[in-house]
């Protein structure tokens, strides 16, 4: 496998099934309370429309999607084990943490 699967495999599997760093909500989401999270948090795991607009690198770390009528954004960075710095290797998941932040479009 590749570099470039190798983030894409690690990325799904934050972001489908909270494995492998760490996943922050805004207050927005928060705000929308248990049952609006939780439903968020399926949309963002189940979602697999990607292409080259929403995935240039193909990587699958960012996305706009709609639920109900929220527009939602997600997104994956790549920093050190320590979230001080940017990861040296994001297809190493011995030195990097995952961070998947999800927010309403409206905080971006």
């Amino acid at each position: 496998m590749d570099k470039k699967q190798r983030i894409t495999t690690l990325n799904d599997l934050l972001r489908c099934n909270h494995v492998g760093g760490k996943v922050l909500i805004t207050a927005g989401i928060q705000a929308l309370g248990a049952e609006g999270i939780a439903d968020i948090l399926d949309a963002v795991a189940a979602f697999s429309a990607f292409n080259a607009d929403n995935d240039p690198w193909g990587e699958h770390d960012c996305a706009v999607l709609n639920v109900d009528e929220l527009r939602i954004i997600f997104k994956i960075d790549y920093y050190d084990r320590d979230l001080q710095f940017a990861s040296s290797d994001p297809s190493d998941e011995h030195v990097t943490t995952r961070v998947l932040t999800i927010m309403l479009a409206e905080e971006y």
